[in-house]
């Protein structure tokens, strides 16, 4: 937020320089993100009066002028469009350089000497961007300077406020923090009553008062419609960031910056019967200023008349009811909308208001008739016309209320590391604007109304230590028992499993644990009941249920930006279950897409495939020491292509899935390669054996091979496992080396050769042995698959 430092020492003037004043909003907590002094360097550009405007004898866009700044009048020649007889504008002589750089001289333009310039708030560095010469208040002087006439130069603080601190989003918040730090006196907030000298009233109800308990306003009549805004608030709006559009909407945002309180000013005589601010119905849209059309929600507070919506309450108001150039009849609204009724209504309808960030965290619900009053007084100044009386409807019971909260001495000086002193403390609170009272442990503290931040114990310590002074809270050395974290040899860190990703060219990333219920649906088939209440957008708006989305996401980006070998991995968790008893599942989850091998000379290259993937999951269940007890079976899942996909299994525990993307998230995710993806249940898949001692055989192996003929449902995993069984002492690896399916075999059957590994630690087997296992291997794998010794 821009803070203007004369209108900021209009409120609180403390004894500090610009570049003081920046650093102790700093040690405030509002951070000074930038500091512009404009109007610095103007130097000899003087206030000057049109006396005469004439066209150009050799150029229609341009005109002659002559001017005067107090003494002799000069001709210049001028090609804005605004310059007229009689204007106050600002006039650079030959010689003088310019903030641009640009030193002026007497120059000869189209045949007509020009001595000097009538300059743009361009030129003077005031701004980006102008419709022509700056024109300056009717009562400057002339011959004097610029900058004495608009107040400068003047510093742009550009402070970084905290989410939390709602009341600090106006100059008025920023000042109290001020006067609290500093003990310089603050000005009075209440502002005088305008005479009322009308009598026409807008009548307002509250059918909905939990969403809008205070609605203040005021009808102004008689208005000049041709009035502008004055050089000094336009000035003003221009360095807080805000251009000038009419004078009610400039006097409304200057409310706005220097109250906190967001107004809207309503055509009145586009107002139809009694204004209503109420829950949007079904079906309800509303064009808003910008011309946009929306279709209202039913959970959004809205504006209406006996017309309809003619507002998106606390954040943009409607066309139809929006001021204009003829406008003379101006209805006044500030209403408080609580923060739970305003909360991500705006980011909802992809809108982000200077209003809705302030009424999203909390504005002063006690100070609508002041920013009316406010209002009012600033609008008859510019454009003259009557009042009529200020109402304000209210509905006490659903207007907060602030509970007081109980501060502990000890407490406080255990947080803080120091003994702030009774009296010291008690004068920080009394400067914030708390209501203290002493107790036997400390305070009973009531917070100000508009200081919604201040909720528990911590957050009036943090206020104390804030006002006290960081910089004077000493530095102390903390002690703390550090034990050693026990190691267990039943897990598999993290670190080592990514360590083994990464080795095997996968690539790390971090994506969001809220996902697109779109994208979420079509990983798992099913809706999330984790909705975020308050999402950042409607594409982040559930807790994920798989790390799929993300990784898809990541790979559909990669790929659009020309990353054809697309390796990618994540830890982290999913999320299940209902609102009320969530479940978090810690996984671990990869995907791979394109070639299998980067792009070298040595081989022709392949992309990736299912047995690509199946290895790297390999290699880090190989981690956990478990050796070949880790099986595949075949299985349906939502985001796996069938007969491509596979769950993992240990000891009948299910470790994760594995499998290549279905065709239909493919074209959800725009993704044309083919995608292969696992996705682990950490705590499960890492989990590790105890490691055994065994003894190395000094004895040879034997090796037995045989190959078998078996009905094609039979899986590689499923014969291993037999013939492991068959002959437990004796076997000690399995190896299926050769499947064959063609002429001399059966459609429906395939052929498996199998090598057995036979080897003993006490002795030397014997052909004898060897035949046992072998025929023990071929009747098992009769019995439980109809298996055939192949000749």
């Amino acid at each position: 937020m821009k803070i203007v430092e004369s209108w900021l020492r209009d409120w609180v003037n403390p004894d500090f320089d610009t570049d003081g004043l920046a650093r102790e909003l700093t040690m405030l907590g509002h951070e000074v993100d930038a500091l512009v002094v404009e109007g610095a360097g103007l130097d000899g550009v003087v206030v000057a009066e049109v006396l005469e405007v004439r066209r150009h004898p050799d150029a229609d866009r341009l005109r002659v002028c002559r001017v005067t700044s107090g003494e002799a009048s000069v001709e210049v020649v001028c090609g804005a469009p605004n310059v007229t007889a009689g204007m106050k504008a600002a006039l650079a002589v030959p010689g003088v350089t310019l903030p641009n750089g640009v030193t002026l001289r007497t120059s000869k333009i189209r045949g007509v000497v020009s001595h000097g310039m009538l300059c743009s708030a361009v030129e003077l560095g005031l701004g980006d961007e102008s419709d022509g010469i700056l024109e300056l208040p009717a009562a400057a002087v002339p011959g004097t300077t610029v900058a004495e006439s608009l107040g400068l130069p003047d510093a742009v603080f550009d402070l970084n406020i905290t989410p939390n601190r709602g009341d600090c989003f106006s100059v008025l918040g920023i000042a109290r923090d001020l006067a609290a730090l500093t003990g310089a006196p603050l000005a009075p907030t209440s502002v005088a009553e305008v005479p009322v000298t009308g009598n026409t009233v807008q009548k307002v109800e509250l059918p909905a008062p939990e969403g809008c308990p205070v609605f203040a306003g005021r009808v102004v009549a008689g208005i000049d419609p041709a009035a502008v805004s004055p050089a000094w608030l336009v000035e003003r709006l221009r360095r807080a960031g805000l251009r000038p559009i009419h004078p009610v909407v400039d006097v409304t945002n200057y409310v706005m910056l220097e109250r906190g309180q967001p107004l809207h000013g309503y055509d009145f005589s586009r107002l139809t019967g009694t204004v209503r601010p109420r829950l949007a119905h079904a079906g309800e849209s509303l064009v808003l200023l910008d011309g946009r059309q929306v279709e209202l929600r039913p959970d959004t507070m809205v504006v209406t008349d006996d017309s309809g919506v003619i507002g998106l309450a606390g954040v943009m108001g409607g066309l139809s009811t929006a001021v204009n150039d003829e406008t003379t009849e101006v209805y006044f609204e500030a209403a408080f909308w609580p923060p739970g009724a305003m909360a991500g209504r705006a980011r909802a309808y992809g809108l982000h208001t200077d209003a809705s960030l302030r009424f999203e965290r909390g504005v002063d619900p006690t100070g609508q008739a002041a920013a009316v009053e406010r209002a009012t007084e600033l609008l008859l100044g510019i454009a003259g016309g009557t009042a009529g009386p200020l109402t304000v409807t209210t509905d006490t019971a659903h207007i907060p209320v602030r509970q007081s909260i109980e501060l502990r001495r000890a407490r406080m000086a255990r947080l803080l590391g120091l003994d702030v002193g009774a009296e010291e403390t008690r004068g920080i609170l009394e400067r914030l604007g708390c209501d203290v009272a002493a107790t036997p442990d400390g305070w009973r503290v009531v917070p100000p109304i508009h200081r919604f931040d201040i909720q528990l114990e911590a957050d009036l310590v943090e206020e104390v230590a804030r006002i006290h002074g960081y910089e004077r809270i000493p530095e102390t050395t903390g002690e703390a028992a550090l034990p050693l974290e026990p190691v267990t040899e039943t897990r598999v860190g993290l670190d080592a499993a990514a360590a083994v990703l990464a080795a095997r060219d996968y690539r790390e990333v971090l994506t969001y644990s809220f996902v697109d219920p779109d994208d979420d649906r079509a990983v798992t088939g099913a809706t999330s009941a984790l909705v975020l209440d308050n999402p950042i957008s409607s594409e982040m708006a559930v807790m994920r249920s798989s790390l799929f989305s993300g990784l898809l996401r990541a790979c559909a980006g990669n790929l659009a930006r020309q990353q054809e070998r697309v390796r990618l991995f994540e830890t982290g968790k999913s999320f299940h279950g209902r609102p009320d008893a969530p479940q978090e599942v810690l996984r671990l989850a990869g995907l791979v897409c394109g070639p299998a091998q980067p792009e070298q000379w040595g081989s022709e290259p392949r992309p990736v495939d299912f047995f690509d993937i199946k290895a790297d999951v390999d290699a880090l269940l190989a981690l956990g020491g478990w050796g070949g007890a880790v099986r595949y079976e075949s299985l349906e899942h939502t985001a796996l292509q069938p007969g491509q996909a596979a769950r993992l299994l240990r000891d009948g525990q299910e470790l994760g899935v594995v499998g290549k993307l279905h065709p239909a998230l493919a074209r959800h995710f725009d993704i044309r390669p083919a995608v292969y993806l696992f996705e682990l249940d950490a705590d499960a898949a890492l989990a590790a054996a105890v490691p055994t001692a065994a003894a190395i055989s000094r004895f040879p192996a034997i090796r037995r091979d045989i190959a078998v003929l078996v009905d094609e449902s039979v899986s590689a995993a499923e014969l291993t496992r037999a013939v492991r069984e068959a002959a437990p002492l004796l076997v000690t690896s399995v190896r299926i080396f050769d499947v064959y399916r063609g002429p001399g075999v059966e459609a429906g059957l395939k052929s498996v050769a199998i090598g057995l590994i036979l080897q003993e630690t006490s002795r030397t087997l014997t052909d004898d042995d060897a035949d046992a296992a072998q025929a023990a291997a071929v009747q098992k794998l009769h019995q439980e698959f109809a298996a055939v010794l192949r000749d």
